[in-house]
């Protein structure tokens, strides 16, 4: 193949314009309106890169989107590991080169084009230029409907109508519910991603040319018979001086034309309704003859240096299968076109949907003796041999033998060879054509960088924001030093007089512990569930039942993943006998209210349950310790606080120093304890009162510590994703008889029955102020023997304990339970730490404190 550039022509060009760009090494010139691979064929580059797997050279196959060969790595003026020389649009300074095999990232961070995110709401999306969107959108415009266009190519081939939005170098990567398109647009300076909302969504995504598969078809010099004319029209580029068409349908006329005009010689047509077929080429790095055969089985060899290639054409249907549409198999087209099903706002329109496409004949490949070298998938460098052993090891689905080739995961996803892959399988098999089609691509319908969808870094505020309570201001003011748990902000500890983090904390423990003190909780998860089958779908959720809890009672709970493993735990309040509301991990409430949708959504939308979050519409001030009672009656409250009239883990309503309350009787520190919640609009109010009162205001790091010594685990910190409620002691919270919920055939497995599994403890360090490091392991002897070193557990939490005057660890140990008063030692700085193995609740195990 000797490209050239032509003297004149090329529509898309500005010969004005030159420009300079490198490739391997290698300083080429251009003009503007120039592809990279339009410029590499001007310039006779024959070889642009090499196979990834079997190191063949290749060249440029298309024009456009579904090329499956020629990719590059462009390092100036920004970097793209991976794109297709068709997709670079020409610019000073381009630094290119082949990409070799699978490439290598830079060793320094690349340059990556600026990016921003921007939003638009339109009646009418338009995406493509095909056949049919003129039409269409000259209609909708005279309705007055604001009307988007979103063009892939850096041109509008013809006319628009006024009061028509375009974008182009634009492309539509995915369409999702109810007309919502994500779009790229490559600018020169700065990427675009546009988030748009159509009422209307119209497809004019035109069709691919696809190829036949021959002996040696991937050889740079190969290529589309519509790239060729493309090529010459558009570019002013003459790919070969001396062309044979090898067709299946009457699409090539017109590409005979454009080149004959365009000074090329046409020595053969190679049509397979005729009876003639390629079967080969000639030529190491390009093509330099043409191997054919005829009807009778006659053969010739014709020199040329292109051959243009046209196995039929592909509608454009990505998009609308990604959404739900269907494809039928067309016998007069040889392909597969959108069937019309899908969802309302969406319309195909032109060659997308088949129309006007020209008859085709059913040629899929070449037949020969060896297969090994006819290639289906260039990117893949898999051929029909490849096609043909996936199905004779009993593959039968075409998504099966996508996945033992990979054919159709590459860059182009399957564009070229989707069709081919379906009828090689299909025939193979013996089945009728059509009998299935081609594998489904999913979003975004071409690769884009990270980068884009990252979009502009706005600042951490933006990024990442920071959730407050209503309470924040408070702990402002008071000094708080605060950490970030989950998106809250919440005080770590309350120093008081220079006082550092253990002197804070050990304080706020004994405060706790000896006398009152007050935690704002407010950023406990809270969503509530509302409905008839409220109490059934809890039921399956939860591990232990809540449909017998009464209303005014509160249960506590763990959640399960299909795994039988403790997803996350809370505590359910019966308000109503259609309503609940049910507390999460303070990182957790998301992920549960988002997994309560999904089930209510897939697996049992004929429960009447709806679900809301209403984490940020409560205000809660936990009051606990010795002197709770004292502190909420001086506040002034209606509600009766006896132990006879308000018992453990029940609720009332009430007031509290003027507002309105719901008053709770949990504690997650074993001490007499009330959750006061208040709307958030009270919030402050009431924790200014409670302050005043004599609660001392203690943080999440003495909130560990409380909880630890009391044995009560955090989801995340004691269990990891491999834990079990029998792991943690707490099988006493799995309802077997109770039916069916979410883990519960997991927890019959054997993996999960094993008596050897890891199991809570606590330990109790031989010297009691040495403190092991969280996450330290757990060995069998002071001495650790050479790797590999056998691990029984780790360390999970690991505090200084105010009340007992000494340190303490949570643990999970392999067979702990049975080892209780046994030694094992935490590899822990550099040294090894002596600690006896204790059941998990090392301070008031009886209980005794919980009621005052």
């Amino acid at each position: 193949m000797t490209g050239r550039r032509l003297p004149d022509g090329g529509s898309r060009l500005d010969r004005s314009r030159p420009i300079a760009f490198t490739f391997d090494g290698r300083e080429l010139t251009g003009f503007e309106g120039d592809t990279l691979a339009s410029a590499l064929l001007a310039n006779g580059v024959d070889v642009v890169c090499r196979s990834p797997i079997l190191g063949r050279p290749r060249g440029i196959v298309s024009a456009g989107v579904e090329e499956s060969s020629a990719f590059v790595v462009v390092s100036e003026p920004w970097f793209e590991p991976i794109v297709a020389a068709t997709m670079v649009n020409l610019v000073d300074g381009l630094t290119a080169s082949g990409r070799a095999g699978v490439g290598v990232l830079p060793a320094d961070p690349p340059r990556t084009k600026p990016s921003m995110h921007r939003h638009a709401h339109v009646e009418v999306l338009v995406v493509g230029s095909g056949d049919g969107w003129l039409a269409a959108a000259e209609e909708a415009v005279r309705r007055g409907d604001r009307v988007l266009l979103v063009e892939r190519e850096p041109w509008l081939a013809g006319g628009a109508p006024d009061g028509l939005t375009i974008l182009t170098n634009a492309t539509a990567l995915g369409l999702y519910d109810d007309g919502y398109a994500i779009v790229h647009e490559r600018g020169p300076e700065r990427d675009t991603l546009w988030h748009v909302r159509a009422g209307r969504v119209i497809l004019a995504t035109g069709a691919h040319e696809r190829p036949i598969a021959f002996a040696d078809d991937d050889r740079p010099g190969v290529m589309l018979a519509g790239a060729v004319a493309r090529y010459v029209r558009e570019f002013g580029v003459l790919p070969g001086e001396r062309a044979v068409i090898f067709t299946t349908n009457d699409s090539t006329h017109e590409v005979s034309e454009t080149l004959t005009d365009a000074g090329a010689e046409i020595p053969f047509v190679a049509d397979v309704r005729e009876g003639w077929a390629v079967t080969g080429i000639e030529g190491d790095t390009h093509v330099e003859a043409v191997h054919v055969v005829g009807p009778g089985g006659e053969r010739r060899t014709v020199e040329a240096d292109l051959l243009a290639v046209s196995g039929g054409w592909n509608p454009t249907a990505q998009l609308s299968r990604a959404i739900g549409g269907g494809l039928r198999y067309d016998e007069a087209l040889a392909t597969y076109v959108p069937d019309g099903t899908g969802p309302d706002w969406l319309e195909v329109v032109g060659t997308a949907a088949g129309d006007g496409l020209p008859r085709s004949a059913p040629y899929w490949y070449t037949p020969a003796d060896d297969l090994s070298m006819h290639f289906v998938d260039l990117q893949r460098d898999q051929t029909v041999q490849d096609v043909l052993d996936a199905v004779g090891g009993g593959l039968r689905s075409v998504e099966h033998v996508k996945r033992a080739t990979y054919i159709g995961t590459a860059i182009d996803q399957g564009r070229t060879s989707g069709v081919l892959t379906a009828e090689i399988v299909n025939a193979a098999l013996g089945w009728e054509l059509g009998a299935q089609g081609p594998t489904n691509a999913r979003p975004p319908f071409v690769p884009v960088p990270f980068s884009v969808l990252a979009g502009m870094d706005r600042g951490r505020t933006l990024l990442d924001p920071k959730r407050t309570t209503p309470v924040h201001e408070a702990h402002v003011e008071r000094g708080a030093v605060f950490e970030n748990v989950g998106q809250w902000l919440r005080p770590r500890y309350f120093p008081e007089g220079g006082e550092d983090l253990e002197r804070a904390v050990a304080r706020e423990c004994l405060a706790v512990r000896t006398a009152t003190g007050a935690l704002d909780a407010s950023t406990l998860g809270k969503i509530e569930v509302v409905g008839p089958d409220a109490a059934v779908f809890l039921d399956r959720m939860y591990t232990n039942r809540m449909s017998n809890l009464s209303v005014g009672s509160i249960r506590y709970g763990f959640m399960l993943g299909l795994d039988g493993m403790v997803f996350d735990d809370g505590v359910a309040m019966r308000l109503a006998e259609d309503r609940y509301l049910v507390t999460t991990t303070t990182g957790g409430a998301a992920a549960v209210l988002d997994r309560f949708e999904e089930w209510l959504q897939t697996e049992w939308p004929d429960l009447r349950v709806s679900c809301t979050s209403v984490t940020e519409q409560w205000a809660v001030v936990a009051v606990g310790g010795p002197g709770a009672r004292d502190v909420v009656t001086d506040l002034g409250t209606d509600v009766d606080l006896a132990v006879e009239a308000f018992p453990w883990m029940t609720w009332r309503e009430g007031t509290i120093t003027g507002v309105p309350c719901r008053v709770c009787r949990v504690s997650f520190h074993g001490e007499l304890s009330y959750e006061l919640h208040v709307s958030s609009w009270h919030g402050r109010h009431v924790w200014d009162a409670v302050v005043r009162a004599g609660a001392v205001p203690y943080g999440t790091e003495a909130m560990h510590v409380l909880r630890a010594e009391k044995g009560y685990v955090i989801v995340g910190q004691e269990t990891d994703g491999t834990v079990t409620p029998d792991d943690l002691g707490m099988g006493w919270i799995v309802n077997p008889s109770k039916g069916d919920f979410v883990g519960k055939r997991s927890l019959v497995r054997a993996d999960t029955l094993r008596n050897d599994r890891k199991q809570l403890v606590a330990l109790l360090p031989s010297d009691p102020t040495a403190l092991p490091v969280e996450g330290a392991q757990l060995v069998g002897s002071a001495e650790l023997p050479e790797p590999p070193v056998p691990m029984l557990g780790h360390v999970t939490s690991s505090y200084r304990s105010p009340i007992l005057e000494r340190t303490f660890a949570l643990a999970m140990l392999k067979d702990g339970r049975a080892m209780h008063g046994a030694t094992v030692w935490a590899a822990s700085g550099g040294e090894t730490i002596a600690c006896e193995v204790t059941g998990p609740v090392v301070y008031d195990p009886e209980d005794g404190r919980r009621d005052g």
